[in-house]
C-alpha cells in the first residue's frame, strides 16, 4: 500500500480550510480531504444559497405590500427558474474557484473522496477520484460537518421527499409543500416557497415553531406563520404515503403520553424533511479510532477543540456546539492558536 505522509490533514473544506491554510503557510506539508464541492455546507448547501434565495422572496414581499408605503405596484412575471439557476451557478463557481486555488497551491494536496479512518492517524480515501489512496499525519483536523436527518417514519423510503439540499435546487415552486420540522430551516424554506405562491403546511413536534429561541419570540413567530400557512404544532409525523403526485403525512400528538387528541392527515404535492441535522461521523469509520463521540455521534472535544486522541482536533458542525458558520470560524481560530 502506497502511504502519503503529511504533517497535517484536514477533513472538510469549510472552516477547516482556514486552519489548513495557516498550517501550510507555516511551511508544513498539508493534505485536505473533501468528498463534495469545496467550501463546506455554508457555501454549497446552507447559509449562502438559502439567504440569497430568501432575499428574492423579501423583494417580492415588499412589492406585494407596497401600498402600505402609498406606492402602487404590480408584478407581471416571476422567472423562478432563473432565480434558482443564478444562485446555484454562482455557488458552483465559488466552489470551483476554491478548488482551483487549492489545486494550484504548492503546500496543500487535495484528495477528492470520502475520508475513512484506518486508525488514529491513517486515512483511506474512499469513492471519488482519489479512491484507494492512503494518507497519514501526526495531526488531523476533523471538520466534516453534518447532513439532514431523515426520521424513521413509516413509509419514508417509499415516497419522494426533499431535504434542504434538493429544495434549494427546485426549478419551480411546489403547488403544496408539506414540511416535517419546525426549526429555522423549515421556517426559511416555507417563507421562500410561500412567497412565490406555494401553499405551505408545517408539522412540528414542539408547541411552537423555532423551539430553540426565546419562548416569547417562538410564540410570536408561530402566530405570524399561522396567519400565512397551515401550521400544526405539537404533532409528530408517524407515517407517509404517496399516491400519484399526492403525498400524505399522518401525524399524532406529541408527546403521545401527554395528549388525548387524535391523529391528523396532511397532504400535498411535495414533502420536505427539515427535521434537524446529523453529524457525518458515521461516514468516517470513526470506530477505527479512539476519538470519542457522544450518543448522537458528535465528536467530543475540550475547550481547545482537542479530541480524546492527542494531535487530533475537531471543529464546526460535527462538534455539535452551535451549527453556525460564524461559530465554526471562531473555532477554527481557536485551533490555529
Amino acid at each position: 500500500m502506497c502511504m502519503n505522509e503529511y504533517d497535517f490533514i484536514a477533513i472538510g473544506t469549510g472552516s477547516g480550510l482556514d486552519v489548513a491554510n495557516v498550517v501550510a503557510n507555516q511551511g508544513q506539508a498539508v493534505a485536505v480531504v473533501e468528498k463534495g464541492p469545496l467550501g463546506g455546507t455554508c457555501l454549497n448547501r446552507g447559509c449562502i444559497p438559502s439567504k440569497r434565495l430568501l432575499y428574492h422572496a423579501d423583494i417580492k414581499e415588499t412589492i406585494d405590500r407596497s401600498e402600505a408605503f402609498h406606492i402602487e405596484s404590480e408584478i407581471t412575471n416571476v422567472d423562478f427558474e432563473s432565480i434558482v439557476n443564478e444562485v446555484n451557478e454562482d455557488i458552483a463557481s465559488d466552489a470551483a474557484s476554491i478548488r482551483e486555488g487549492i489545486k494550484s497551491a504548492d503546500s496543500i494536496d487535495l484528495f477528492e473522496g470520502t475520508a475513512a479512518f484506518v486508525d488514529d492517524k491513517t486515512i483511506e480515501i474512499q469513492e471519488g477520484q482519489d479512491a484507494g489512496k492512503t494518507i497519514t499525519a501526526d495531526e488531523i483536523l476533523i471538520a466534516a460537518g453534518t447532513r439532514p436527518t431523515v426520521p424513521d417514519i413509516a413509509g419514508i423510503n417509499s415516497v419522494d421527499y426533499l431535504t434542504s439540499q434538493e429544495a434549494l435546487e427546485l426549478a419551480s415552486p411546489p403547488e403544496h409543500l408539506v414540511v416535517i420540522g419546525g426549526g429555522y430551516i423549515a421556517a426559511e424554506l416555507a417563507h421562500f416557497f410561500g412567497s412565490f405562491g406555494s401553499e405551505i403546511s408545517i408539522i412540528g413536534r414542539r408547541q411552537h415553531l423555532l423551539p430553540h429561541v426565546d419562548e416569547e419570540v417562538a410564540k410570536f413567530f408561530t402566530a405570524q406563520y399561522s396567519d400565512r400557512f397551515n401550521v400544526y404544532t405539537g404533532y409528530e409525523a408517524v407515517e407517509v404515503n404517496q399516491a400519484g403526485e399526492t403525498i400524505s403525512v399522518t401525524a399524532c400528538p406529541y408527546p403521545s403520553d401527554e395528549s388525548d387528541g387524535g391523529s391528523i392527515e396532511v397532504s400535498g404535492t411535495e414533502l420536505l424533511i427539515a427535521a434537524g441535522r446529523r453529524p457525518n461521523t458515521d461516514l468516517l469509520e470513526m470506530e477505527n479510532t479512539a476519538v470519542e463521540t457522544d450518543e448522537q455521534g458528535y465528536i467530543e472535544v475540550n475547550k481547545y477543540l482537542q479530541t480524546s486522541v492527542s494531535g487530533n482536533w475537531a471543529l464546526g458542525d460535527i462538534v455539535g456546539e452551535y451549527l453556525l458558520k460564524h461559530n465554526a470560524n471562531h473555532e477554527a481560530q481557536t485551533v490555529v492558536d
